[in-house]
């Protein structure tokens, strides 16, 4: 029995915090990717840790009751993680629906089959393009090690501290926030001067229904604007990969 529990209980421990954060990542836990592959993957990735993670010895004597609290612990723990990068991923979201209000379409929406929630057009374009840029320079190694490091900050059984775990959201959300911005700030210029120009028309030609004119421009111009922006990806994937690096690194 206490050579079948030192094998289970640092495999459940570990399972439980690598599954937490898969479940949360923005690529790896969207509805897209089948349950089976999903469990496999964190399977795979525990089994990987197992021989390199430390585990307290009085955790793989604790009575089982003991043990299952801290399993649900370390499924939090890896949670909080996979959230705090969702939150900075979700940048290029925020970005395409600042897009979508400046291009007049707010109500064009459409299911996204990679997250299962209501999206649109633009939004779904820049968020595709970013995922597989982030993927190719190697994004999932960044993932990977992160959670690695996620140990040494955060042992076994250990509760994160408010603190650091509010820090990280809030680094998260700061990153996301600024992602955001500097993604859709062209476009908003862009249609700032095409509201100047407007209202210079509609003082010039008060007949002219200057709402329904303006629909093709604002359309054009935001798919103009769109196409443009899309090299910009490839320089925000990087700051987010660098991000990732430094993220849980002691300062």
């Amino acid at each position: 029995m206490d050579a079948l529990a030192t094998l289970v209980i640092p495999l459940m421990l570990i399972l439980a915090r690598v599954s937490g954060f898969l479940a949360a990542l923005p690529v790896f836990g969207w509805k897209l990717a089948p349950v089976r592959v999903k469990a496999g993957l964190a399977v795979v990735l525990t089994l990987v840790f197992v021989p390199v993670v430390p585990v307290d010895p009085a955790l793989v004597e604790a009575a089982w009751p003991v043990v299952a609290l801290v399993v649900v612990r370390e499924a939090v723990t890896g949670a909080g993680l996979g959230v705090a990068i969702a939150v900075a991923y979700a940048g290029v979201r925020q970005a395409g629906m600042i897009i979508k209000r400046q291009m007049g379409l707010a109500v064009a929406q459409e299911i996204d089959p990679m997250s299962g929630e209501k999206s649109q057009p633009v939004g779904m374009l820049l968020e595709m393009c970013f995922t597989v840029l982030f993927l190719a320079s190697g994004g999932h190694r960044l993932l990977l090690t992160l959670v690695a490091r996620s140990w040494a900050v955060f042992p076994v059984g250990q509760w994160p501290e408010a603190g650091v775990a509010a820090q990280a959201v809030l680094e998260g959300g700061v990153t996301m926030l600024t992602f955001a911005l500097r993604l859709a700030a062209p476009m908003v210029a862009a249609f700032l001067v095409l509201a100047v120009v407007l209202a210079i028309l509609a003082r010039i030609l008060p007949e002219m229904n200057i709402l329904i004119a303006s629909l093709p421009l604002r359309i054009g111009l935001g798919l103009f604007m769109a196409a443009a922006i899309l090299p910009s990806l490839q320089t925000f994937t990087s700051e987010l990969g660098d991000w990732v690096n430094q993220f849980l690194v002691p300062s």
